[in-house]
Order: C-alpha cells, then sequence, then structure tokens
C-alpha cells in the first residue's frame, strides 16, 4: 500500500523471544529448495533481466526519477497480488512481485516453491490499519462479539479471509459462531454484498472504505476498527531466481530500490496523489487524498524474526482452521535479503535497527 507524510519511515519491529535472528534460514520442508548456502554476486551483470510484477514501484521510480537507473534490465508485468502472480510464477513467466502475507503461505500448500525477500510494515499498524470491517445497514453490529450468527464474506486463501479468522479469534467466536459467505475480494465485490445485504460484515480497504460510506452511509453503514496488526507486505520471489546467482544479484538492488522508493513516496504525497492516482489510476484528487492520509509510514525491520514470527502464526491459523499440514514459516524466507531493504534507507528519516 502506499504510503504518506514525512515522518520517521525506518524502524524495527519488536525482537520475537521465540525465534532469532540466527535461525537456520535454510529450515526446509519436502518441495522446498534451500538458498540459504548460494552466495549472491557483488555486482549483477547488466545483462540480466528481470520480470518483476510491482506496477506501483514502477510509477514510484518514474516519479522519483530513479527508473533509469536499474543496474540490469527490467520486464514490468501488470500484475500484482498473490492469485496473479502465482499464476505468472507457475507459467514461469514471472520472477518477483509485490504481495501480502497469505500467498506465499498457499504457495508452499500447493507445491509453489518461493520465497519472501523483502518485508515491508506501518509503523502504527493499528492507528492505520489496512482493512476496516464494514458492516450492513441495519445489521445491529457494533463490536467485534456482535458478529455471532451474521453472515461475513469470506475469501479463503487471500488476506482478507485470514483477517476474518483472527477477528473471529480476537472476538472468541469460531467459524460455526458465524455462516461465513465465500466471495472473492477484487473490485467492490464485498462493499456491493454489504449494501445488498448479502452478508452483515466484510473486511474492506483503501478508498473502497470511503466509498462504502459515501453510498451506503445514509442508510446506516458503517465500519469498525478491528485493533489487529493487517499490514505485512513483502517482496515475493520464485525460488528458482533467487537461487540463480544473476538473478539473485538483480533481486538484491531491486529491494534497495523498493525501499528508497516506498520511502519517497512517504515523503512527497503531492506527486504520489498527482502521478500515481489520479494519473495512473484515475482516481480523483480526494480519493487519492483519503488513500494517502490513511496509508501511515513504511518500517523495514532490519531483522526479520518477529515477521516471522507472526508468519508462523498465520500458517498455524489457518492449517487449523482450513485442514492443512502445518510447516516451519522459516521456509518461506530468503534470509540472505534480511538487512538489504533496512540497509538501503537507513538515515533516509528513521532509525535502523
Amino acid at each position: 500500500m502506499p504510503r504518506c507524510r514525512s515522518a520517521a519511515v525506518v524502524g524495527s519491529l519488536a525482537a520475537a523471544l521465540l525465534l532469532t535472528s540466527c535461525a537456520d534460514n535454510s529450515a526446509s520442508t519436502s518441495g522446498s529448495q534451500s538458498v540459504a548456502s548460494k552466495k549472491i554476486p557483488a555486482k549483477v551483470s547488466a545483462d540480466t533481466t528481470l520480470t518483476v510484477g510491482a506496477p506501483t514501484l514502477k510509477v514510484a521510480l518514474e516519479l522519483s526519477g530513479q527508473i533509469d537507473k536499474l543496474p540490469f534490465k527490467v520486464k514490468w508485468a501488470n500484475i500484482s497480488g498473490g492469485p496473479q502472480c502465482s499464476e505468472a510464477f507457475r507459467a514461469d513467466a514471472l520472477d518477483i512481485c509485490s504481495a501480502a502475507e497469505i500467498p506465499s503461505i498457499n504457495a508452499h500448500w500447493t507445491g509453489l516453491d518461493t520465497k519472501l525477500v523483502g518485508a515491508e510494515f506501518r509503523k502504527d499498524p493499528i492507528a492505520d490499519p489496512i482493512y476496516e470491517l464494514g458492516i450492513a445497514p441495519g445489521a445491529g453490529i457494533k463490536k467485534l462479539s456482535d458478529l455471532r450468527g451474521k453472515k461475513i464474506a469470506y475469501s479463503p486463501g487471500q488476506a482478507q479471509g485470514a483477517l476474518v479468522l483472527r477477528i473471529l479469534k480476537k472476538a472468541g467466536l469460531s467459524k460455526q459462531d458465524v455462516k461465513l459467505v465465500e466471495l472473492a475480494s477484487t473490485g467492490d465485490v464485498f462493499p456491493t454484498a454489504l449494501g445488498n445485504h448479502q452478508v452483515d460484515a466484510a473486511p474492506i480497504a483503501g478508498v473502497n472504505i470511503k466509498r462504502y460510506l459515501t453510498k451506503y452511509g445514509r442508510d446506516g453503514a458503517t465500519t469498525i476498527r478491528h485493533g489487529l496488526r493487517d499490514d505485512p507486505s513483502h517482496l515475493w520471489a520464485l525460488t528458482d531466481a533467487v537461487a540463480d546467482a544473476q538473478k539473485s544479484a538483480a533481486i538484491k538492488e531491486l529491494i534497495r530500490f523498493w525501499a528508497r522508493a516506498e520511502v519517497w513516496i512517504d515523503a512527497h504525497p503531492k506527486e504520489w496523489i498527482e502521478g500515481y492516482y489520479v494519473k495512473d489510476q484515475g482516481l480523483s484528487r480526494e480519493d487519492g487524498e483519503y488513500l494517502v492520509e490513511h496509508a501511515g509510514h513504511p518500517v523495514f525491520p532490519a531483522g526479520w524474526s518477529a515477521a516471522i514470527k507472526r508468519q508462523q502464526q498465520t500458517v498455524d491459523l489457518l492449517a487449523k482452521e482450513q485442514k492443512h499440514e502445518r510447516f516451519d514459516a522459516r521456509v518461506l524466507f530468503d534470509r540472505r535479503y534480511e538487512r538489504v531493504a533496512a540497509d538501503a534507507v537507513a538515515g533516509e528519516g528513521g532509525e535502523q535497527a
């Protein structure tokens, strides 16, 4: 998600007690290729080509004047997010993309070998959540415990689905206490389902929050905060790409440009609104201002122990609720890249740890 304002943007997540930064990053399960022992070349060949699915990054590099400084060739794919990236990975048509935390977990369960190579979070994820829980007019939901017996939009396999399961857990409810209605969490499907009373509650994000309240607020539509972290954002790569010497070097450089681009977005909200939201996405300036105001500040932890601990909690939750086999979340992270983003933006507006 794009960032806003220009306060401190780099920091650390609290160190996890159960995982340490010196943990074996080659831990794997069946079907996962270990790359921990492979050395990343110090310099990337200018002839190396990466296919990158990160449209937002492309625009940020263009607006900041950095796109022509990439020391390798890039084929930009106009895709991002779990389902599209997974499909492209399987077709061997993509090397790296941007995605949230859930796609890499599902990829592992379906035999797709991938690695997380960059981790970004929000400085204050509770104050600046990505999602709010949209409440249908007349649903009578004012707090999370009121979800008992209600119809909730659910998209298994995506971030919204995992968030619903976390919300139920926080409310002391199980899936049996509610009715989960499986819907694709694309476009305005969830807001429309809320407005049509197809569901009583649904996690909605970004400009959909503003538009939902504008359209249905007069009828009694509301949103409530869930009070949970929902901010993980990653650069996600095909394991075959990070296993290739020159591509691994190109990915390391791409991570540096990615982190700096996120810091640039945070420090240049007006340029981002005009260049990305208005000109590239076709949104109104008001919508762009709303998104910038609610985007928070990016944080790139120099250590991934807390991120891995949280990913493990997600693996365990989904394994239990969706009947999958539990696995060690460390296998999803290529810790050769652990410090790359944080080091790239050290001193650019915040503290690195």
